[in-house]
């Protein structure tokens, strides 16, 4: 079926039937009606295909992220996927690897096929992507770069919830696992945490960079020991799982000798022996939102909207994984 059938059976002209379909608010309502009708009897989907190459749109999305093996991705890309959908847009989803390389290649590459991308927790410098931007709506999700739009997860305060949950515990040496080179969200997790620290009058060790993964947790057990701290808080979830599996190979408990807390409240983290405290990421509603930045710039085409900015809150969830320090460690 194409659109000249529509308009047949709808009794009016194929240029009108089009606007019906793609531009609804230029015809009249009983008309829209009765080409949408028309158009269900019929069977008829339009051509995407023929359709970019007479719009320039693909009414594609790109989505790439840091890596898609770590839990806190996926319900941010189901999210976004289901509400794109809902808009008549697809996602295609991309993974780096963590490696920057890759993640300049793949934002070229997609640049090609999609009328915008959603950036999550990128690696490359501000100037590179601020350079790739420049070429295509982007929307970023935990990174904030002048010009660009933005999602970001309030991981500050998540931070200084962490440090503050620990000082009331009792713990007054603790320790912060950092995440990779390039991470927004450590350096945010940095600085927020070292003046709760200061604040609350409590000594704070910052390590790193480590890899932000389990094996990047287990490999931190070591340094985080030598810090003699009571109370540490990792990357991620994933992080504080492996900083819990180090531990316990050290022969040190959790939290009975030393409290852990992880960021992201992923299924991996509450399903974990102890269940792990952790700061809440709202992964869900900023896929959501960073769909909508993204649409509002490719459907209005206001310059107004390529610098919107929207933070969302972050909670810390206390479980099992921490308790007040064993007095016998000093």
């Amino acid at each position: 079926m194409t659109i000249r059938d529509v308009a047949q059976a709808a009794g009016v002209h194929v240029s009108t039937a089009s606007r019906a379909l793609t531009a609804s608010h230029l015809v009249k309502k009983e008309t829209r009606e009765r080409v949408l009708a028309a158009a269900a009897r019929l069977g008829y989907r339009p051509n995407e295909s023929a359709r970019a190459l007479t719009t320039g749109r693909t009414r594609n999305l790109g989505l790439i992220v840091s890596d898609i093996a770590n839990p806190f991705f996926p319900p941010l890309i189901k999210a976004a996927q289901a509400h794109a959908r809902v808009r008549g847009y697809q996602v295609f989803v991309a993974d780096t690897d963590e490696d920057v390389r890759v993640e300049e290649e793949l934002i070229q590459t997609l640049a090609r096929q999609v009328d915008g991308v959603v950036l999550v927790s990128p690696r490359l410098a501000d100037d590179v992507i601020a350079r790739l931007g420049g070429d295509l709506p982007f929307v970023l999700v935990n990174r904030q770069i002048t010009g660009l739009s933005a999602v970001l997860m309030d991981v500050a305060h998540g931070a200084v919830r962490a440090v503050e949950h620990l000082a009331g515990l009792g713990h007054t040496r603790l320790a912060l696992v950092c995440g990779p080179r390039g991470s927004w969200t450590s350096a945010q997790m940095r600085r927020a945490a070292g003046q709760a620290a200061a604040d609350a009058g409590v000594r704070l060790d910052v390590l790193g960079p480590n890899a932000p993964t389990e094996q990047g947790g287990i490999a931190a057990t070591a340094e985080v020991l030598g810090t003699g701290a009571t109370g540490v808080i990792g990357y991620n979830d994933l992080v504080a799982i492996g900083l819990i599996e180090g531990l316990d190979a050290h022969g040190v408990r959790v939290p009975d000798d030393l409290s852990v807390i992880g960021v992201d409240d992923t299924v991996a983290g509450r399903l974990n022996r102890p269940r792990l405290t952790t700061v809440a990421m709202p992964t869900a509603p900023a896929g959501r939102t960073a769909v909508d930045l993204l649409l509002q710039t490719l459907e209005s085409g206001e310059p107004d909207h390529a610098t919107a900015q929207t933070t969302l809150a972050t909670s810390l969830v206390v479980r099992d994984s921490t308790a007040p320090p064993d007095q016998s460690r000093g």
